[in-house]
């Protein structure tokens, strides 16, 4: 059941362009309407991809820098839909949307990162200057290992997410668009004199990421056999870094050959057999398989056990900032709200902040909101991640979905389908 519906496909053209034509005319590989339309209109896209929400039960407001890909130009030379926002230009679609959808989840996706940032830590005392303060493991780390890490505030609530790396001559910490200078601001705050040196190699970087079950066998076929292991090799003249990475919401790898050996490698991949993702597809993989986004599902007023970040803290390392506050949470059981992913009666995009709410003794409870609307092609419905309020968190529970008359169903809180694991998860 991959069809796109009538509603899907006309809500899809409001994403790409303005006009009010509804498309009915090309055919995907399901052999029904293309979803999105295949137009290079850039016109608005609807407040599905919003900076902010309001308050209260909000994300609040977390813009990150804007950025351009150095990909761009060679991406809507090809064809790429785009939108912009306060974060910068970015492409909605490459080819077909079930076409982008599919490649995820049986074959290899490939998704331009370049506008990510990255931080080095030396020094002698970083490793136990990191260990203090971060919410997973550090010091049991091994030159080549890594995993996904968080600072917390001492609320408990995330401060900042990013992938944490363990060098020969100290660490790495791979981060979202814009959070580089920001995360070194905050990590020297808590720096009193330790041989500790922060240093922002953004300018350095423009990672790809690789996807599916066969990304793999793709990256092997450009880059040569993988160890398993972080690592940096020549690459076509370029220093090219190999790693582990969370992709459209399922394990894969993050591969860098900086800003000039982008593009190269960008083509090297697609001509191997991977198939560029957008937005829109991204979405989609990654509502199904229940996971976050930094910034759109999750920023600083957010406890990691809200937002499902099981992999990414471990309570049995020692202390570090805002550790109690999530040993409590996970004693006594003190979460307020929770990311679910709803099933939605109708196909129409929704704001992120939309909110969700129930009738309840003469009125109007004011229970959760979404954060993040998509389309599965899983289920054949659009479907949604966002904040229930605890007490209102059985399978099969209704919202009213702000004013629109229509109706969010909870689902399970597990992903929609198989996926091969987030990495990470299995860290000691």
């Amino acid at each position: 059941r991959h069809g796109v519906s009538r509603g899907a496909a006309r809500n899809a053209q409001t994403m790409c362009d303005n006009s009010p034509r509804r498309l009915m005319g090309r055919r995907s590989y399901h052999g029904k309407r293309e979803y999105p339309p295949r137009n290079h209109g850039r016109g608005a896209i609807p407040c599905i991809l919003a900076p902010s929400l309001p308050k209260p039960l909000s994300l609040g407001s977390h813009p990150a820098t804007m950025q351009h890909s150095p990909l761009l130009e060679h991406q809507q030379a090809q064809g790429a839909r785009v939108t912009e926002t306060q974060a910068g230009t970015i492409v909605l679609a490459h080819t077909e949307v079930p076409t982008e959808y599919l490649a995820g989840k049986t074959s290899c996706s490939l998704i331009d990162a370049s506008t990510s940032g990255a931080i080095r830590i030396l020094g002698t005392e970083a490793p136990a200057f990191l260990h203090r303060l971060l919410a997973n493991h550090v010091l049991p780390l091994k030159p080549g290992e890594g995993n996904p890490n968080l600072l917390l505030s001492s609320k408990g609530k995330v401060q900042a997410r990013f992938d944490l790396f363990r060098e020969e001559e100290g660490f790495r910490l791979d981060t979202p668009q814009g959070e580089a200078a920001s995360l070194i601001t905050t990590l020297d705050m808590y720096l009193f004199g330790e041989d500790v040196e922060l240093q922002d190699l953004s300018a350095d970087c423009a990672p790809l990421l690789l996807g599916g079950p066969r990304a793999q066998e793709i990256a092997e076929q450009v880059v040569g056999p993988l160890t398993h292991q972080v690592e940096t090799r020549d690459w076509q003249g370029f220093a090219l870094r190999i790693s582990p990475a969370e992709c459209a919401g399922d394990s894969g790898l993050r591969l860098d050959a900086g800003p000039k050996g982008c593009l190269p490698l960008w083509q090297a991949l697609q001509s191997a057999g991977a198939t560029p993702l957008g937005r829109v597809a991204e979405n989609s993989l990654r509502v199904e398989a229940l996971r976050p986004r930094w910034g759109v599902d999750i920023n600083d007023e957010i406890y990691p056990a809200e937002a499902r970040l099981d992999n990414e803290f471990n309570l049995d390392k020692g202390c570090y900032i805002g550790q109690e506050v999530a040993a409590k949470i996970d004693t006594y059981g003190g979460l307020n709200k929770q990311l679910f992913c709803l099933a939605l009666d109708t196909d129409d995009p929704l704001p992120l902040g939309t909110r969700l709410t129930r009738e309840m003794d003469g009125e109007t409870r004011d229970l959760g909101l979404i954060t993040t609307w998509a389309y599965s092609f899983q289920l054949d419905q659009a479907v949604a991640l966002g904040y229930i309020k605890k007490r209102h968190q059985e399978v099969g529970t209704e919202f009213q979905v702000g004013e629109t008359g229509a109706t969010a169903t909870l689902l399970k809180g597990v992903p929609l389908r198989a996926i091969q694991g987030i990495w990470g998860a299995s860290q000691p």
